[in-house]
């Protein structure tokens, strides 16, 4: 690992102490950087310090545990921000005053952010569409002077790169050097790092995928077998890959490791939260009450509302979007939703490669 050519006195920061930001911050400090990891919570806080204990994960000695957030910037150029969508613009714009077009920020966050004036009213007459809803790197750009920005996606369960399992991610940035950035810093022999200049693309699957990983739950949580879970992830990437392009994406994006790579591990993993949230569901528990029962955000639900709106503002048919919208919000129940997805007229033909 040494030759990897990471100083070991290179500080490198970590903003969210989840389970995903943990597995990231002790990929770093193992590949020798000194990491700074950011919890929010003063409380907790002192708890990981002393327990050395983080998300249920062990940390790495090379990592210093902090409740102040410009320390990061003030001590780390790289910064990878791992928090929930609906904190990270409340995060962000305290950071803001801290940060320089010099740094370099890469987010691990697979949501959008949803933004909607206070004098505005969204309706028949004012849809909701993108100038509503931002991807991170969006807001980023929005909020900070930073330049060079990327995110992190692909397929990595958090729980199994603590148990040091294989895993892979892509680090998307319209900044070659970003994407070198993350490669040096992330890559060992078992975690790869592709690189991509898709940014948007990226992003978009990763946040995407979370809807169609609800869906999946509710098929094992009914137990209606493999072929009908194969059926719902194919039509579901399907769905991803139209809706996607309505945003902003591009149908290459979603037929890589970040699209179907993370679409097939959140589908079929019980360490998949949104996965789970659909499991429970079908197993008769309320929303609410899954909800409060989790320690971390499912970002699917949040996203299944947005995408259902904007699928009907870019007047793209999203039949799964709009069943799960349904779901959870009393208007169908789940057996119901399965009777009519069997019998929805999905179109047979993949017509988005050619040309796009």
């Amino acid at each position: 690992m040494g030759s990897k050519n990471i100083s070991k006195d290179e500080t490198v920061g970590v903003i969210g102490a989840g389970s995903f930001g943990t597995a990231i911050a002790n990929i770093l400090a193992e590949n020798e950087a000194y990491v700074i990891l950011y919890v929010r919570d003063p409380e907790k806080t002192r708890k990981i310090a002393k327990e050395r204990v983080s998300s249920g994960q062990k940390l790495h000695e090379n990592i210093e545990v902090t409740n102040n957030l410009e320390e990061v910037p003030q001590r780390c150029e790289v910064i990878f921000p791992m928090v929930p969508s609906a904190n990270f613009r409340d995060m962000i714009m305290k950071l803001a005053a801290h940060l320089r077009p010099y740094h370099v920020l890469i987010h691990g966050t697979k949501g959008f952010d949803l933004f909607v004036p206070k004098n505005q009213k969204i309706n028949a007459n004012n849809p909701l569409t993108r100038e509503h809803v931002k991807t991170i790197s969006e807001v980023i750009k929005e909020e900070t002077s930073v330049l060079r920005v990327g995110c992190l996606a692909g397929p990595n369960l958090a729980r199994e790169l603590d148990q040091r399992k294989p895993a892979a991610t892509v680090v998307a940035s319209h900044f070659d050097e970003v994407v070198k950035i993350g490669q040096r810093l992330l890559k060992n022999d078992r975690f790869m790092i592709y690189g991509s200049r898709d940014l948007i693309g990226i992003e978009l699957c990763g946040i995407l995928k979370n809807i169609i990983a609800v869906g999946a739950g509710t098929i094992a949580g009914m137990d209606l077998g493999e072929n009908a879970k194969s059926l719902f992830i194919s039509r579901g990437l399907v769905e991803m890959v139209y809706i996607g392009q309505a945003l902003g994406g591009n149908a290459q994006a979603f037929l890589g490791l970040a699209g179907v790579g993370d679409l097939i591990a959140t589908c079929t993993s019980n360490l998949s939260r949104n996965f789970t949230v659909g499991y429970r569901l079908a197993k008769g528990e309320g929303l609410d009450e899954i909800i409060e029962s989790m320690e971390e955000v499912a970002e699917g639900i949040k996203t299944i509302n947005i995408v259902n709106q904007l699928a009907e503002s870019y007047k793209v048919r999203c039949p799964i979007t709009e069943t799960l919208y349904k779901i959870i919000h009393d208007q169908m129940t789940i057996q119901e939703a399965h009777t009519y997805l069997m019998s929805f007229p999905f179109r047979a033909e993949i017509d988005f490669l050619g040309g796009n």
